[in-house]
Order: C-alpha cells, then sequence, then structure tokens
C-alpha cells in the first residue's frame, strides 16, 4: 500500500509500504479516505524530533472499516470512523481517568506515557496518511460516524485531533459564556480554540498572530484579530480591559514559535500569554513543547534544545495565574463535537484550504511547511478527492 514516509529533513515522499493488516483480535483495518497535515507533523518533516527514517506520517485520520478482528464486537464493516490521534487501551490507570492522551499500556517505554499514530516518541504505530491503517482496540478507539459522514469528511475528520485539541485549550482555560478570551497562533489548532470559545459563549475573543490568511479566518468565526506584526497583543487586550487583561487564555503555537522576523523564541507566546491574562487567570496550553528539540540548538540556542526556556514564571506568580499543558484527551470531547457537527451547530472545516489527493504530500507539506499564503489546513485523500 502507499503512504507518506519521512525520508529525513524536508524530504517525504509517497512510497510502498507493508499493508497494514490485524495483529490483535482487538484491531481493525481502516480505508483512509481523509487524512490532514498537523502543525505536529512540521515538527518532525523539519527534522525537530527524533522521527526515525523510514516510518510513515499522520494522526488525523478518518475512514471506512474494512476488516476486525475476532475480538472486535461493537464496530462493524462498513462503517465510517474518525480516529482519536491518541491510541489508548481502554483499561491502564490513566484511561480509567478519562486520560487517553497518557495510555500507560499502549506507549511500550516504560517511563514514558501516551500513544499516536506516526509520531515521535509515542510508540511503534505507522501514520495513517496512508491507503490503510491499523487501528488497536478497534471498538475503543474508533469514534462511529453517522449516514453523512462520507459527503462531511471536512468536518468529521476534524475530530482527530484539532476540534477536540482546541476544545481541550479552552476547558484548561476555565473559558465559559460571557468570559474574555485571547488565544495565540492562528493556525488550525489556534482557530479551532478560537472556534471553541465561541461555540461556549465567550463575549469576546482575540487571537493573536501575524498571517493575514489566517487573521482572517479568526475574524470569520467572530474573534477580534491583532496582528502581532504591527500591535503588541499584550498592551492591546489590556487597553480593552481596563489594564486586567483577559479572564483567561490559550497558548496554541508551541515550542518554535517567533517574531514576525521568523526569529524563534520558545517562550513568545507563552509570556505575551501571562502578560495578556488577569491576575487569577487560568491559562491553557496545547502548543507542543519537547523535552529535548535535536533542531533547537542551531535554531535557538543549548536551553532551548533541552526543553528549557525562559518563563516569565514570576510575573505568573504574581498574578495567580493557573496553567493546564499537555496534549488533549480526544475520547473526553469527540462524541460531543460529533454531535455538534451532525446536528449542524459547528462546522470545523471552514479553516480548510486544500483538499488533495495522497501523491500530492510531498508538494502540500512543502507549501504548509512555509506557511504560503493561503495554506492553512490540507485534507490528503488516498482515494478520489470528494467533489
Amino acid at each position: 500500500m502507499k503512504a507518506v514516509v519521512y525520508n529525513g529533513p524536508h524530504d517525504v515522499s509517497v512510497s510502498e509500504v507493508p499493508d497494514a493488516r490485524i495483529e490483535h483480535p482487538n484491531d481493525i483495518i481502516v480505508r483512509i479516505t481523509s487524512t490532514n497535515i498537523c502543525g505536529s507533523d512540521l515538527h518532525m518533516y523539519e527534522g525537530r524530533t527524533s522521527f526515525e527514517q523510514g516510518r510513515s506520517l499522520g494522526h488525523e485520520n478518518m475512514g471506512e472499516v474494512v476488516e476486525v478482528g475476532s475480538g472486535v464486537s461493537k464496530v462493524k464493516v462498513g462503517e465510517y470512523v474518525v480516529l482519536p490521534f491518541n491510541i489508548a487501551c481502554g483499561f491502564c490507570k490513566q484511561c480509567e481517568q478519562g486520560l487517553t492522551n497518557y495510555c500507560l499500556t499502549m506507549q511500550p517505554e516504560p517511563a514514558l506515557a501516551g500513544a499516536a499514530y506516526g509520531f515521535a516518541e509515542m510508540g511503534p504505530y505507522a501514520g495513517g496518511q496512508a491507503e490503510y491503517l491499523r487501528v488497536p482496540f478497534g471498538d475503543f478507539n474508533a469514534l462511529r460516524l453517522g449516514e453523512d459522514a462520507a459527503e462531511r469528511q471536512k468536518d468529521y475528520v476534524m475530530l482527530a485531533d484539532i476540534f477536540p485539541t482546541g476544545y481541550h485549550a479552552t476547558e484548561m482555560a476555565g473559558v465559559k459564556p460571557g468570559d474574555q478570551t485571547v488565544v495565540f497562533g492562528a493556525g488550525p489548532v489556534g482557530l479551532m480554540a478560537a472556534y471553541s470559545a465561541v461555540l461556549k459563549g465567550a463575549g469576546r475573543v482575540w487571537v493573536a498572530d501575524h498571517h493575514p490568511d489566517r487573521l482572517a479566518l479568526a475574524e470569520h468565526v467572530g474573534a477580534i484579530a491583532i496582528d502581532t506584526s504591527k500591535e503588541d497583543p499584550a498592551e492591546v487586550v489590556k487597553e480593552a480591559t481596563l489594564g486586567l487583561g483577559a479572564d483567561n487564555g490559550c497558548e496554541c503555537v508551541g515550542y518554535q514559535a517567533h517574531d514576525p522576523q521568523g526569529q524563534e523564541d520558545a517562550s513568545l507566546t507563552l509570556n505575551q500569554l501571562i502578560d495578556s491574562v488577569r491576575f487569577t487567570g487560568r491559562l491553557g496550553v496545547v502548543g507542543v513543547f519537547l523535552p529535548e528539540d535535536p533542531g533547537g540548538k542551531e535554531a535557538q540556542n543549548d536551553l532551548e534544545a533541552q526543553g528549557k526556556i525562559p518563563l516569565d514564571y514570576g510575573l505568573m506568580w504574581f498574578k495567580g495565574q493557573s496553567m493546564g499543558t499537555g496534549q488533549a484527551p480526544v475520547k473526553r470531547y469527540n462524541r460531543a463535537l460529533r454531535d455538534l457537527i451532525a446536528g449542524g451547530e459547528a462546522e470545523p472545516s471552514f479553516l480548510v484550504s486544500h483538499e488533495l489527493p495522497l501523491d500530492e504530500a510531498p508538494s502540500a507539506y512543502e507549501n504548509f511547511d512555509t506557511r504560503q499564503s493561503g495554506w492553512t489546513k490540507v485534507v490528503l485523500h488516498p482515494g478520489s478527492v470528494p467533489a
């Protein structure tokens, strides 16, 4: 079968790999019909992680079930499903608490937790930017979709990661009706955080970024755009709130944050968030930060390469703020968000800019990585591109 394979920094190809197959009675095989390129994929694409050459990429996946193991009782052949990027067992200590993002069973390294498809340090599992995907514990991990699944793939595939991840940022930030919320980053996850805040009834939502096309999408969902190439986001927010700052906020950029001139600063958006949020406010951080960054020494310095960044902790402590961090437990949210989509209350596909066949993945990665204007979210289709 064909899959998108990592060959080294800035080099992916669509290559033949071994067919996905049932390896355990609880496995299912899914024919992938839609799979996204995620900003997290770009960390690996750029060589900024320990991702091994020859592995397949892709953790935002949906498709049609074509085979089930003998231990699978709920999921049926022919059903459309969307797959959380978290691969979880459902029965370990973490999963029992709903923390499927830190499953202990599926992560083979005893000192670590959490597993994912085609992701550095998160197990040996193949990615879903491929024609077929093996899904462990299919009854637990696959979210079944309704009759409109094939026609509304652009919406439903967002349930694999970015919609629940953006929502998780607002949950950690404690966003509630009437709140004033600031979001740093207008990439796909930042836009989903802003969209989630709007869906929750936030009274005012700011989104800070310096890419005009992404800021336009933020305004499309009802947020206030802050162009960081022209304005200091913290000053904009404080000026609008009698100097106090937003009630809460989300960081959706991560360790490769950079200023409008392209200079990387891993602490940039975190410290701007601390400055922008009021005393006792809550912060939700879903931007990716890693304990090791193989490319960080050249891009920043030795400390950042070791995951050590100069956080304005004194200001955060002084303001009595609290911070939630980490990857999203997708299963905590995906069923409810699915039902919002099915009921016509949410349409996360607004951010999709390109739908392409799988064979065009190399050029899609290049354009998305260089932040080409208009490349806000890419959906790959291993089969035919929907009309």
